[in-house]
């Protein structure tokens, strides 16, 4: 025979249980959406990686070609006044 305890401990264990699994529920949820993110940063950390890379490497070569631009003007003779030159008409 079942009594009032009996009924009241069912109805309190089924609600216990239904939290479970809505907790269940929305822990897989935001398992997914913690998972998705994680992706997204190592996705965003790898295009900084490469971004970096290339800044350097075109940083090196713009300091490259800024050198060879140095030693070509330093190679240079200086330019001094130029001497006139009559112009003539025609005529």
């Amino acid at each position: 025979m079942q009594t009032r305890f009996d009924d009241e401990d069912d109805a309190a264990r089924a609600l216990i249980e239904r939290r479970w699994f809505a907790l269940d529920r929305a822990a897989g949820r935001l398992q997914q959406q913690c998972d998705g993110l994680r992706a997204a940063m190592q996705a965003a950390q790898d295009a900084w990686l490469r971004a970096q890379s290339e800044l350097a490497a075109l940083q090196a070569l713009r300091d490259a070609v800024g050198d060879e631009l140095a030693w070509r003007d330093a190679a240079r003779p200086p330019l001094g006044p130029q001497p006139l030159r009559a112009v003539g008409s025609a005529g």
